[in-house]
């Protein structure tokens, strides 16, 4: 063992972490970027296919909603099976299924057809981010994880920009052999998940000693860091679904998610729709698309920035509750907006508070699980946190309903539910412990 303060140690802490941030963070975001892609382009086109299909917002909501039915499902067994398998197998099935039933989204024309291919496409990305955040707990110590977690998110927002602007000039294509601008959404952009697929197979390791990438000597200090956090840190040593259900750190953490979940899909697939009717009809659909990028930008700088003061601080629980807060704002904002324009400041702010509690709140919670724990119960809380992602939108949709097309009952829900996760995290999220310095190795001396 060696001293985690000495210089060499430091050294070799900043060669690791640059490594990860240009070998495996940029890759793996660009996975995901895919994979939020292929399941949030039904809110780009909806524009048209709500109209084109005669789907009501029941409908929509309800259709756009199950994907997280199908997703609660699998998840945890999908989580389990990669941690047998190993990440780069299952990471590279995960994503061919899921842009093969992406792309068949095309073929939609019936609610039970909508209905079907969202819980199957719910069913095929199951695993995949708390599949990520696992295998990010092989390879960073958790005094990092804030950090690391947060650039592989502030990444992913960022590539993720060209979602809008594309998804609009693809609805362009609309009559293009016959084919409707939806269709071509769908098509185009499930078949780089496909191909990516390959690219996984051939490029990811599975754990830090298959990276060839790494020395020997970088290889042995990351070993030492994990082994360090796993005897230090005070975790869930064995998540059964016994401990999952009745261990109050656990439920704490599920029920912040699905609070928040539930705020932001409300919103999120139906943020282009309440883009263009503040607008008046004035906003083309490609240019609601495309002007939708201005929260996510906000997002991704909010991240970054917090989460490198959540880190040198480890003040997680200060920006949980804070972020959420500030995210309950921007959301009782846009009730009051008449414009187009002053709904993208809200959102923007929204996003600002939504993107500082995020990378803590997935701090706390890889922190808290030990190895045992790690590969069940990131799926579990993401699991039971996601069926948020169900809720959201089929209340939204059944608000709009009831109240002749109004948003205004969706975001004042919206509003509640973002402030009632920032006051459970106050109450419930207590600030853990600076994880440990390793002792310096002792010293022998002849005699």
């Amino acid at each position: 063992m060696f001293d985690s303060n000495s210089e060499e140690s430091k050294a070799l802490e900043r060669t690791v972490v640059a490594k990860m941030m240009t070998r495996l963070i940029p890759f793996l975001a660009i996975l995901y970027v895919f994979c939020l892609l292929d399941r949030g382009n039904v809110s780009i086109a909806a524009l048209t296919m709500q109209k084109d299909l005669a789907f009501s917002d029941k409908v929509y909501g309800l259709g756009a909603g199950i994907f997280f039915i199908g997703y609660f499902l699998f998840e945890v067994p999908s989580n389990l099976i990669m941690e047998r398998v190993g990440a780069r197998k299952w990471i590279a099935r995960i994503m061919v299924t899921w842009g093969l039933i992406s792309a068949s989204m095309m073929f939609v024309h019936t609610p039970v057809s909508f209905y079907s291919l969202r819980f199957l496409l719910g069913l095929a990305e199951a695993g995949f981010y708390p599949g990520v955040l696992l295998y990010l707990t092989y390879w960073v110590p958790a005094a990092l994880r804030a950090r690391v977690i947060s650039r592989f998110l502030a990444l992913t927002a960022i590539l993720g920009l060209f979602g809008g602007p594309l998804g609009g000039l693809l609805l362009k294509l609309h009559g293009w052999h016959g084919l409707a601008g939806w269709q071509w959404l769908f098509l185009i952009e499930g078949i780089p998940s496909i191909l990516l697929s390959l690219a996984v197979l051939r490029f990811l390791p599975d754990t830090p000693q298959k990276a060839p990438w790494l020395t020997e000597p970088e290889k042995q200090w990351l070993a030492n860091q994990l082994e360090h956090d796993t005897q230090t840190q005070h975790r869930v040593p064995h998540l059964s679904w016994r401990k999952a259900l009745t261990d109050p750190r656990v439920l704490h953490l599920c029920l912040i998610f699905i609070l928040t979940a539930t705020a932001g899909n409300a919103i999120g697939f139906f943020g282009p729709q309440l883009l263009k009717a503040r607008s008046g009809g004035l906003w083309t659909d490609s240019f609601v698309a495309t002007i939708g990028v201005i929260p996510a930008i906000v997002g991704a700088i909010s991240m970054l920035l917090a989460s490198h003061h959540s880190d040198r601080t480890g003040r997680r629980r200060l920006h949980v509750v804070v972020g959420y807060s500030i995210a309950s704002l921007g959301f009782l904002l846009c009730v009051f907006m008449p414009t187009a324009s002053g709904v993208i400041v809200a959102l923007s702010i929204t996003a600002l508070g939504e993107r500082i509690a995020a990378g803590s709140y997935w701090a706390v919670t890889t922190n808290l699980l030990g190895a045992g724990a790690a590969a069940g119960g990131l799926a579990f809380i993401n699991s039971v946190g996601n069926l948020g992602g169900f809720i959201g939108p089929f209340v939204m949709g059944n608000l709009k309903a009831r109240h002749g097309g109004a948003f205004w009952p969706g975001l004042y829900t919206a509003a509640g539910l973002m402030l009632a996760a920032s006051i459970l995290a106050y109450l419930t999220l207590k600030q853990p412990p600076a994880p440990e310095k390793q002792p310096p190795a002792p010293e022998h001396k002849d005699t």
